[in-house]
């Protein structure tokens, strides 16, 4: 990470100062919600079921969902981030535009751009952790790895998108990626029930998505289950995703600022 990049980070600092009350609150407050509604309400009928500790490995609804919540958080936050945030550096506001102005290049203000949202991650999934903390079932050391992990499954979203919001002259289709592609992967990547509970052809296409991996990786570093080979298949392809995707939009983004 360059300097000029860090100055890229500072931007978005400077403007996040400004709001970053009302957001700690939503942050803080939406995780607690879904805890107590999901976790303890829905989670109590679940943990009734006779074959509720065969299906959810031996932990209980609560410590099954809230790990996931830490990936989902990091992932619907940077996907959001970069669509409309990140056009308006593009089309209406041009800010973008007014750093290559400067000896700022292209790749700079990408990069600076990423680093920017893997931060947006630490504060997002960070106020799922604070809230994990209140939980008997999901307070432990592995929320301190999960976070790290959560960073990673941020950024496995967020410079694809990145990549592809560079190359759209308006945001027309970012309601239809919300709609069909980041809520299904919500709904069907292992959050809420186990993949292996989906019908046989579904599957493969779960675990293509880095959500899978990022909830697989939150949820064995918070009950504590982490083993090697699993983990390094799972950060593989999340690093592999950020790396290829990395390179894209360095070329998305030099052509659309230099076009």
């Amino acid at each position: 990470m360059t300097l000029p990049s860090i100055r890229v980070w500072e931007s978005n600092w400077a403007q996040y100062k400004r709001v970053w009350v009302s957001n700690a609150v939503g942050t803080l407050l939406q995780p607690f919600l879904y805890m107590i509604g999901m976790g303890v309400g829905v989670g109590s009928l679940i943990d009734r079921g006779a074959n509720a500790d065969r299906l959810l490995d031996g932990t209980s609804y609560l410590g099954f969902l809230a790990p996931a919540l830490i990936a989902t958080t990091a992932m619907m936050t940077c996907a959001t981030e970069a669509m409309w945030p990140l056009m308006d550096g593009f089309k209406w506001g041009e800010t973008f535009f007014a750093m290559t102005a400067t000896p700022l290049r292209p790749s700079e203000v990408m990069s600076g751009t990423a680093l920017w949202l893997g931060t947006r991650v630490v504060l997002a999934s960070g106020a799922v952790i604070l809230v994990l903390v209140l939980f008997d079932d999901t307070r432990t050391w592995g929320l301190v790895y999960a976070l790290g992990f959560a960073i990673l499954t941020g950024l496995s979203y967020a410079v694809p998108m990145s990549a592809w919001t560079s190359t759209r002259q308006s945001d027309a289709s970012f309601p239809a990626l919300m709609r069909f592609g980041l809520i299904p992967m919500f709904l069907f990547a292992g959050v809420f029930y186990p993949v292996d509970q989906l019908p046989a052809w579904v599957r493969p296409i779960a675990y293509l998505t880095p959500l899978y991996h990022g909830v697989e990786l939150c949820r064995d570093a918070v009950l504590e289950r982490l083993e090697l080979w699993p983990t390094l298949i799972h950060v593989g392809v999340l690093v592999g995703v950020v790396a290829v995707t990395l390179a894209i939009a360095a070329r998305t983004f030099t052509r659309r600022l230099y076009g």
